[in-house]
């Protein structure tokens, strides 16, 4: 969950780019005093995702304003269902419409396409994961709009999770008995409380993985008939994961091979902001 105070710091500080010394154009056409009613609304079908920060914007700019809101996070809309109305001063409305619009456009656009992906696998044991390929300073506003669409969040950084990759395995290539080995033995004596998982680009790393006792494995860029033989030979002593090639048209394929876990990168590095406008009311 984002707290109130995460949520504000983002909105001050978009609000300010935005804004800067003042919103010239409405400060020079709308009297001051000027109130009017306005609905969000969607414009195509989607998930909704991030109307705090909407909320937050106009707030922040007319403590008075009054807001309706006429949807959730997580709901899905069709086209021309509101999200949100609000009543108030026109100044502070529309200096603060494009901020609200960005925050609430791009994160239920990820949640949009996240819930394809879900959708996509429905019927199947497998999870779709995101993944550390976010936008610089909105990582847990992504991973968030990703729960919003039925996804599940994989690491939020390189601090909880030990996720052991091929260029970790190259610093050790002349350990004993194997890379894979002496990387898992490695961490789980510096972070015992961590859960640790190994990138397999191959069979025999994947048996390499579990027989160290890696607690996930993640299956990079395999096929589907390599997907099975890898799913195979865990026999369940690890999660797996699969990642690389996924895409809407693959991830059914994949998930059917018995992975518990996808991750798809598009979610948040892929995602397009969907189409929500603003509607002048009264």
């Amino acid at each position: 969950m984002l707290s109130a105070r995460e949520i504000h710091a983002a909105v001050h500080a978009a609000l300010a780019e935005d804004i800067g010394g003042g919103d010239v154009t409405s400060q020079a056409t709308v009297p001051a005093k000027a109130t009017f009613t306005v609905v969000m609304r969607a414009r195509e079908p989607l998930v909704v995702a991030g109307l705090d920060f909407a909320e937050t914007a106009f707030r922040q700019l007319s403590p008075s304003v009054r807001i309706k809101r006429l949807a959730r996070d997580g709901q899905r809309l069709k086209s021309g269902a509101p999200l949100l109305q609000i009543c108030g001063s026109a100044c502070a409305i529309l200096s603060a419409e494009r901020v609200a619009l960005n925050f609430v456009q791009r994160l239920s656009g990820v949640a949009t396409l996240t819930a394809q992906y879900v959708a996509a696998v429905k019927g199947t044991r497998t999870q779709i994961l995101d993944t550390r390929k976010t936008t610089p300073g909105w990582r847990r506003f992504e991973k968030y709009a990703v729960g919003c669409g039925g996804g599940c969040n994989h690491r939020f950084g390189l601090y909880d999770l030990v996720l052991i990759k091929d260029n970790h395995l190259a610093a050790l290539r002349d350990a004993k008995p194997n890379a894979v080995t002496a990387a898992v033995r490695r961490a789980r004596q510096k972070f015992p409380r961590l859960q640790v998982e190994v990138e397999a680009d191959t069979l025999a790393q994947v048996r390499q993985a579990v027989a160290a006792g890696a607690d996930i494995i993640l299956l990079d860029n395999m096929p589907p008939v390599q997907l099975r033989r890898a799913v195979k030979l865990v026999a369940g002593c690890a999660k797996t994961e699969a990642s690389g090639g996924v895409n809407l048209k693959t991830v059914r394929v994949i998930a059917q091979t018995g992975v518990e876990f996808i991750s798809v990168g598009a979610l948040t590095h892929s995602a397009r902001a969907v189409d929500i406008g603003l509607d002048f009311e009264s």
